[in-house]
């Protein structure tokens, strides 16, 4: 009984640290390198928007959480857009057939990468869903949250990254 409390504490403890949302510890270091294909068959990658504060959004169309806070991201594209910030939704579903009719139900006008599977690209690091990253216009990590974001929260992040 004691063996399988402390597992149900390690899954509880687990589970909290990857929905809590968190920052990158240390120096801002430079975002891996991401690009994959968007629902259009068009080529994307995080290079393409130097220069730009970019949102990199891991999400999956099965996650609550992630349902749940599509719409904040979809107006914080509207109203960053134009100032110089863009959301990439990276898509973690194996059902890719799935995205496209989800990305148009919950009306989403920023890019998604489809990866087709639930593994996180080389360099990036993807506990859980939703899992988003803030990169500078320099390309550096400005932070990495876990879980559900408060639109207000990331409003504030967005703004001070244009800022800069």
């Amino acid at each position: 009984m004691k063996k399988l409390a402390r597992w149900t504490f390690v899954a509880a403890a687990a589970f909290a640290w990857a929905c809590t949302p968190s920052s990158v510890p240390g120096a801002p270091e430079f975002a891996a390198p991401l690009s994959g294909k968007t629902l259009a068959g068009e080529a994307i990658s995080l290079a393409d928007h130097k220069g730009k504060v970019v949102l990199v959004d891991f999400w999956a169309t099965w996650c609550d959480p992630c349902r749940e806070e599509i719409p904040e991201l979809v107006k914080l594209q509207e109203k960053f857009g134009p100032k110089g910030f863009t959301v990439i939704g990276v898509s973690m579903d194996d059902e890719i057939k799935a995205v496209g009719p989800f990305a148009k139900r919950f009306k989403i006008s920023y890019p998604v990468i489809l990866l087709g599977g639930e593994l996180a690209p080389k360099g990036w690091v993807v506990p859980g869903l939703p899992t988003a990253y803030l990169i500078g216009r320099d390309g550096k990590v400005l932070s990495r949250k876990f879980g559900v974001k408060s639109l207000e929260s990331l409003t504030a992040s967005v703004e001070a990254a244009l800022a800069n």
